[in-house]
């Protein structure tokens, strides 16, 4: 079977690819910076350029990897801000990125799949696509579109044999907390918003320091299942909070839960946080 794993230049991405080969599929990563991808080549990994949001390359990727059984959709990131202080511009690359570039290459090689009666999309969601924090704005409503996004796929594709799978990552060992952080300090000095935001930057990069993180492997592991299991699930929430996050977001009353989140950006947890 042949696989395509975008994002695969770091992260869970770079860690699925190398998994997957493992297990004797036949993989292409791919990614903007291909050098970063060529530690996966001793496991047999195919190193591709990838751009997601142009379609040039989407278009170069594909012919070079011919029909495809499977794409995992990895590739992504987070920027963290405040909905003032954040530009459109910024909100837009967001969007296109974890949302428009994944769907333009969905959308690419789904007709093959859907001609031979198989195939399988795997998307890297997040429970940011299940509950908001403070400052997430412009990365939880991309998450939350993948969402909807995944759901309205799978309803579709389900005649014709193709399954539509969602990964939903919590809190995972990678690079993305740390510079979801340091883009929130950014994005936030000068501004009324600058206290609160600091607050929480700190919380979250002692967080991702922390032992709490899931290692990557899990989620790996997911994605493994999701490309092997005959039937697999419309869903694999893993990692760190990834149910806790989920289940007090349902349970709680909205105010106290934007009450609960709100803490994150208070001095009084700032001030454990730097003890920790």
């Amino acid at each position: 079977m042949k696989i395509l794993v975008t994002g695969a230049s770091s992260g869970m991405g770079f860690d699925a690819a190398r998994a997957l080969a493992q297990k004797g599929f036949e993989v292409y990563g791919a990614a903007r910076r291909v050098a970063l991808m060529d530690p996966l080549k001793e496991y047999g990994v195919i190193p591709l350029q990838l751009d997601v949001t142009s379609e040039e390359s989407i278009d170069a990727c594909l012919a070079a990897t011919g029909p495809l059984d499977i794409l995992v959709n990895c590739a992504g990131y987070g920027s963290f801000g405040a909905i003032e202080n954040v530009s459109l511009e910024e909100g837009r690359r967001q969007m296109e990125v974890n949302l428009f570039g994944l769907a333009a290459i969905t959308k690419k090689v789904l007709p093959g799949m859907r001609e031979r009666g198989r195939g399988r999309i795997i998307n890297i969601s997040s429970v940011a696509g299940k509950a908001v924090l403070y400052f997430g704005g412009w990365y939880h409503v991309s998450k939350f579109s993948v969402e909807a996004f995944s759901d309205a796929l799978r309803i579709e594709m389900k005649p014709f044999g193709v399954d539509v799978v969602l990964i939903e990552p919590g809190m995972t060992k990678t690079d993305w907390g740390f510079i979801a952080a340091d883009h929130l300090v950014r994005s936030s000095e000068g501004t009324p918003y600058e206290v609160p935001a600091k607050n929480e930057a700190l919380a979250m990069q002692k967080g991702f320091e922390s032992r709490m993180p899931s290692p990557p492997s899990v989620v790996t592991r997911a994605i493994v299942k999701a490309a092997t299991a005959r039937r697999p699930k419309a869903r694999y929430r893993v990692a760190a909070g990834s149910f806790t996050m989920v289940f007090w977001h349902a349970v709680l009353p909205t105010r106290w839960w934007d009450a609960l989140v709100r803490l994150l950006g208070s001095p009084r947890v700032a001030r454990i946080v730097e003890k920790l």
